[in-house]
């Protein structure tokens, strides 16, 4: 059974990597996966959370920013070392099949800690804006899952990788939220002012 999952999980990861190539996906895909592309965007959500919420604002940066380091600190620190599962680009006997888009690392590929990270932020800000904002689910998802998608494409992870990162980070964006949500008033969240 293990055999036909992990067979499964490199036909999935060829037909992302090698099958879905292209000249733009080349350019677009390991930008994506940049940390830098999207400091502007974490830099909108410090603004609007103080400018709009003040001190509740900043104390839901302080729970991001836990929930970003609970994420990572799971996926990288203790899962990856326990698993040692190698990336695709450090398979013996499967990298010389793999499209190398950036640099491979030496760390270790399951779970994706890209996935578990944007996926914690995704659904911590969909449970405390999507009730008055129902576009922010979609939106943040979509995004998180741009992101993965990404790192199958530029060769770094499996999907088997990114799909038990992204349900860690959900599970993680899910519990620091509910407390979140319940050491703030809820009404003020749902409003949106």
């Amino acid at each position: 059974m293990l055999e036909q999952l992990v067979q499964f999980d490199h036909q999935v990861f060829k037909a992302i990597n090698t099958g879905l190539s292209n000249s733009f996906f080349d350019w677009l895909m390991p930008l994506l996966r940049n940390r830098y592309l999207w400091v502007p965007l974490y830099l909108f959500l410090i603004i609007f959370l103080i400018r709009n919420y003040k001190k509740s604002g900043a104390i839901c940066i302080v729970f991001l920013l836990i929930t970003f380091g609970i994420s990572d600190y799971f996926s990288a620190s203790i899962i990856k070392p326990a698993v040692e599962r190698l990336r695709p680009c450090n398979e013996p006997g499967f990298n010389a099949d793999v499209i190398m888009r950036v640099n491979c690392g030496s760390g270790f590929s399951f779970p994706s800690s890209h996935a578990a990270n944007h996926f914690a932020i995704a659904m911590f800000l969909s449970i405390i804006f999507g009730k008055r904002w129902k576009w922010v689910w979609p939106v943040s998802f979509l995004w998180a899952f741009s992101i993965i998608l990404a790192q199958m494409y530029v060769g770094v992870h499996f999907p088997v990788d990114v799909t038990f990162g992204a349900l860690l980070g959900c599970l993680i964006g899910y519990i620091t939220s509910t407390i979140f949500l319940t050491l703030q008033p809820n009404k003020k969240w749902n409003s949106g002012l």
